[in-house]
């Protein structure tokens, strides 16, 4: 009885070992195969830089010769507000920068990445905040955000495009929640200094050519 059982046990051992053979096989020959190295994106460091140019040059394209100044020189781009229903009194309606009957009574600060600041120019009156966000859904890789003229170029655009969508989609924020009030207030002063001195050198050149 015993020996039939030793029989029967040896039988069964080498059935499994004939089974097991191709894959213990296998396996081997994969231990001794070298590993294929994972699929990964090469880092190009260069990569957002060029981005950033081919957005600069994009929003160059798009804005009038003012806008695009104030951008290169403030960091920033001054929308004024046209949505007649939120305006007191009458805007003469046209493109940033032409002239008016009468002054708007707010206006925007675009900065990259950062809400949209509504203010009053008469007075620098800070209004509210727009949060507002366009992400880049195209990239693979690295940041979701849009370079950052690319981020100005589309908040510039929904503004002069559909300035009550875009108001009315965003979510609106009392002045000084992610923007620093004292920044604003610098950034006024700043680009009341430079649209004065635009002004006096756009005059200057006019004498001079005459």
């Amino acid at each position: 009885m015993i020996f039939a059982l030793l029989v029967t046990a040896v039988v069964i051992s080498a059935l499994a070992w004939e089974i097991g053979r191709p894959s213990a096989k296998e396996w081997y020959r994969g231990c001794k195969r070298p590993r294929r190295p994972e699929a990964t994106y090469d880092h190009d460091p260069g990569r957002e830089r060029r981005a950033e140019q081919r957005a600069r040059e994009l929003l160059k394209s798009c804005v009038n010769q003012e806008e695009w100044e104030m951008y290169c020189e403030l960091g920033l781009i001054r929308v004024w507000g046209r949505d007649q229903s939120r305006s007191r009194g009458r805007i003469e309606m046209g493109r940033a920068g032409d002239e008016r009957d009468a002054p708007a009574p707010y206006a925007y600060l675009i900065y990259p990445h950062k809400p949209v600041v509504a203010y009053v120019p008469q007075t620098g009156q800070l209004i509210s905040e727009y949060c507002v966000e366009f992400p880049d859904r195209s990239r693979p890789f690295g940041s979701a955000r849009l370079p950052e003229s690319d981020d100005v170029l589309a908040k510039w655009m929904a503004l002069t495009g559909d300035e009550r969508r875009l108001v009315a989609s965003a979510n609106m924020h009392l002045p000084g929640r992610q923007v620093d009030t004292k920044q604003v207030a610098g950034d006024l002063v700043r680009l009341g200094q430079w649209e004065r001195g635009r002004l006096q050198r756009s005059h200057g050149s006019k004498v001079w050519s005459q």
